[in-house]
């Protein structure tokens, strides 16, 4: 009765470099090393295709131009219907302690037992091309590797959902869509159509606000939230339930880009948050998270004011607490893109003992969703055989052939068998450790379609939303509200959406209003005024925020060398990313003799990619840098994006090139700005200890001439 599994290769990684492999079989390819086709054989020359003499036809019998040609023909799968461009990393969940008193499963049972898993990031509105900082949710998917099976945690970076019932998923996917007439826009919601849907479908409402924050421009994946999004359940060996909801929080804080910057570093750099997080991953600086749960006793199910089973409503937690319970550490890039990060494939119904559903009309439907859509995305049933998701635990069915079946199958096929022993057998009619049980749960009533009362208010938490915003959040939020219904053409929809944020706040859908040109929309009176501190990113800043954030030191002939070093070793003990940017590639000289290393050329970068910025002392390179294009658009591009601006001596004057406000950046509250300012014999530690707190604090979002 044992179990046909077959090692995953994510057991057989070796420690070797693999250039150095790639170097050698470029080289002097050994016998095991030759070039070979799908069968083995060895082959020549992968250069030329077989022909009739140097100028002749190709001939059809070269089998290996044939089967390279088909390969390279087929070698793209459909990509996911949404969450379509991601990026992955390996890595590994432990418990702080055991949570046997709420569920029996298996990877919660005990305080620092490390479970393997896989975890993709992805947008969701955009295909595969398009780029990463647009304005969307972000997918959190999180694939466990336990002892009993594989769990998927599949989730958001926002705690709720657009709408309540999964039958209206088809609709809003197709409403948030490109339109289908031109395919227009690539990656975002700033269309006739998505708006049109969202005015008509007032649930949507609190979704929105979260999707008009700044949560939806993350600065990095590693520094985004997660959630479960439903209420789960968990369940105990003697099938005791409690409700729960599962949060991931960031270590290094919760940060986002603003707008103008999202929208120039996707020109930059479409790739930007996959590259953070391969880079960080890289240079050992190993994202972390730690999972929460807000535990329910089902006694208190309908203690609220919101239904427990409705995606659009979160738990504030100032009614019941988020509890920490683990970490998350991703700490291994994958090999190969497609491989692992495009054929891992989540289901939200793979579950393991100890952790259950609800009767969330959402998830339920998400429940078949998810897997019907594998079965075209990856070529049939057997997807769960591609290493990335093939399980740790032993696999043992009677699931036989299709496509991409791996697994040679010897016996018999079918339950209850003699032929065979009678294997595989069933756990057992009364179960025991390790075997999935459903949770008992009584269920009677009509075929009826109509949803719970229960799901009808749309305003309340959206409302709490906003009224939890610091000032600068509001003023995103609204601005995000008018460039989005700014690029709808269709006045009755800008209206009607319009009518709907009254029932939030007055004051948001007066302000919207306005930057759309059209009247002020009457409030409506008993909007709740209740807020949740735990909403705000500025409550959310996480412990030694500026580890792995980067800083660009601008430079050019006549730098002060001694400056540029002393600064960058403090800031690196830190944790602090530094480079340094010149009009050109290698080196330029120093005041008083010697150069300075330079790690990339303006014209290649931007500070959007960066989070701080730094120019060193030294009046012939402070001259040279006002005259130059790109260095004064840097410092100036960084004071409109509320980042840490540190300038040293004569460098001051390249605040006055970029036209910023004098009696800001020069002036006594210059600190409070993130201006630092300090003549050419300040201390260096003393300096980057100010950018390392500077850093910490991320953005200064109530500077004077702010866009956003």
């Amino acid at each position: 009765m044992a179990a046909h599994h077959e090692p995953s290769h994510r057991d057989a990684r070796t420690a070797e470099d693999p250039k150095d492999e790639q170097l050698t079989c470029f080289r002097a390819a050994p016998e095991h090393d030759a070039l070979t086709t799908d069968q083995g054989v060895r082959v020549d020359d992968t250069d030329n295709a077989l022909r009739a003499g140097t100028r002749g036809p190709t001939l059809l019998e070269d089998f290996h131009n044939r089967e390279k040609i088909t390969h390279f023909d087929h070698e793209r799968i459909p990509e996911r219907v949404v969450h379509a461009r991601g990026a992955g990393a390996y890595g590994y969940f432990e418990p702080y302690a055991s949570l046997s008193e709420y569920t029996c499963a298996d990877f919660l049972a005990e305080a620092g037992r490390r479970t393997p898993v896989f975890v993709r990031f992805s947008t969701v509105q955009g295909p595969r091309g398009s780029a990463d900082t647009v304005r969307d949710v972000r997918g959190f998917a999180t694939k466990f590797y336990t002892r009993e099976g594989n769990y998927d945690l599949v989730g958001n970076n926002m705690p709720v959902f657009f709408i309540q019932d999964a039958v209206k998923f088809p609709d809003f996917v197709h409403a948030v869509k490109m339109e289908p007439q031109h395919e227009m826009p690539t990656g975002g919601s700033a269309h006739d159509t998505f708006w049109d849907f969202a005015s008509l479908q007032p649930e949507t409402t609190h979704m929105l606000m979260w999707l008009m924050s700044d949560r939806a421009i993350p600065r990095s994946f590693r520094m985004m939230q997660g959630f479960g999004v439903h209420t789960f359940r968990f369940v105990t060996a003697d099938g005791r339930g409690t409700f729960v909801k599962f949060h991931w929080k960031p270590l290094l804080g919760v940060h986002s880009l603003v707008w103008d910057e999202a929208q120039i570093a996707a020109g930059r750099d479409p790739d930007f948050n996959r590259r953070d997080l391969w880079e960080a991953i890289e240079a050992g600086s190993y994202p972390e998270w730690e999972l929460g749960v807000q535990l329910v006793p089902e006694e208190d199910e309908f203690s609220f004011d919101f239904d427990l089973l409705d995606a659009t409503k979160i738990i504030p937690e100032e009614q019941v607490p988020v509890r920490p319970v683990g970490r998350l550490v991703l700490n291994r890039n994958p090999q190969n893109f497609f491989a692992e990060t495009e054929q891992v494939a989540f289901h939200t119904a793979n579950v393991v003992p100890g952790i259950d559903f609800t009767n969330d009309p959402l998830l339920q439907g998400r429940n078949f969703s998810y897997l019907d859509t594998q079965l075209i995305r990856l070529g049939g049933p057997n997807f769960s055989q591609i290493p990335v998701n093939r399980p740790l635990a032993d696999v043992n069915h009677n699931h036989r052939d299709g496509y991409g079946q791996q697994i040679i199958h010897p016996g018999t096929n079918y339950f209850p068998n003699s032929l065979g022993g009678g294997c595989p057998a069933h756990a057992g009619a009364g179960g025991g450790p390790g075997v999935f049980r459903h949770y008992a749960e009584r269920v009677e009533g009509q075929k009826i379609r109509e949803r719970s009362p229960s799901f009808q208010d749309h305003y309340s938490q959206a409302a709490l939303f906003w009224n939890s915003m610091a000032e600068w959040e509001r003023r995103h939020i609204v601005e995000a509200f008018r460039f989005e219904l700014g690029k709808v053409e269709s006045g009755p929809v800008r209206e009607r959406m319009v009518g709907n944020l009254t029932h939030v706040n007055g004051d948001l859908a007066a302000a919207v209003a306005d930057g759309l040109g059209l009247p002020a929309p009457e409030a409506e009176a008993g909007i709740t005024a209740a807020s949740s501190p735990a909403l705000s990113q500025e409550n959310l800043r996480g412990e030694n925020a500026a580890r792995t954030r980067k800083l660009a030191v601008l430079v050019a002939a006549g730098t002060d060398a001694g400056q540029v070093a002393s600064v960058r070793e403090r800031l690196t003990d830190s944790g602090v990313l530094v480079e340094v940017l010149a009009a050109k590639d290698g080196e330029v000289p120093a005041a008083g003799g010697g150069t300075v290393k330079v790690d990339r050329a303006l014209p290649t970068m931007a500070s959007v990619l960066y989070d701080a910025v730094l120019v060193p002392d030294g009046a012939e390179a402070v001259n040279a840098l006002a005259a130059e294009p790109a260095a004064v658009r840097f410092v100036e591009e960084a004071y409109r994006h509320g980042k840490p601006l540190a300038v040293l001596g004569e460098a001051t004057r390249l605040l006055t090139a970029a036209k910023l406000p004098g009696d800001v950046v020069l002036g006594e509250a210059a600190a409070e700005y993130g201006i630092l300012t300090a003549n050419g014999t300040a201390a260096p530690g003393e300096l980057a200890d100010a950018l390392v707190q500077a850093l910490e604090q991320h953005r200064f979002p109530y500077r004077p001439g702010l866009l956003n």
